[in-house]
């Protein structure tokens, strides 16, 4: 049990931490400059869309195909990374296999380019 004092120590110093300067001082020593644009909703550039009474405001459609992209795109290194580790275990089956992924992605990408889904115009 002695060996988790040091780390007992460091979680409640990292919660003082959160509780006095980041939560209780924060306001009182920010700066204070209150207007109304600092408080409007951005989306990235784009007027914010009224809310209805009933099913809130439109989106675009780009706002979901960017979100997907970057989760293919996040899938894709997560799957290089331990591809990348264990390279000299693998050998070439393991290579094979990861070009193989590679180019699949890779038409995939090539595929959204040429659909104009990463342009934002």
């Amino acid at each position: 049990m002695n060996a988790y004092i040091p780390v007992i120590g460091l979680v409640a110093l990292a919660t003082l931490f959160v509780v006095i300067a980041a939560i209780v001082l924060s306001p009182l020593i920010g700066p204070h400059r209150y207007n109304r644009t600092k408080y409007d909703s951005f989306e990235c550039g784009i007027q914010p869309t009224p809310q209805t009474l009933t099913g809130g405001g439109r989106f675009s459609v780009k706002y979901y195909v960017t979100a997907m992209l970057f989760i293919i795109f996040d899938i894709e290194i997560v799957f290089l990374y331990p591809w990348a580790v264990a390279f000299d275990h693998l050998g070439s089956f393991g290579v094979i296999e990861m070009i193989t992924f590679i180019i699949v992605v890779f038409v995939a990408y090539t595929y959204v380019l040429r659909r104009g889904g990463l342009n934002w115009d």
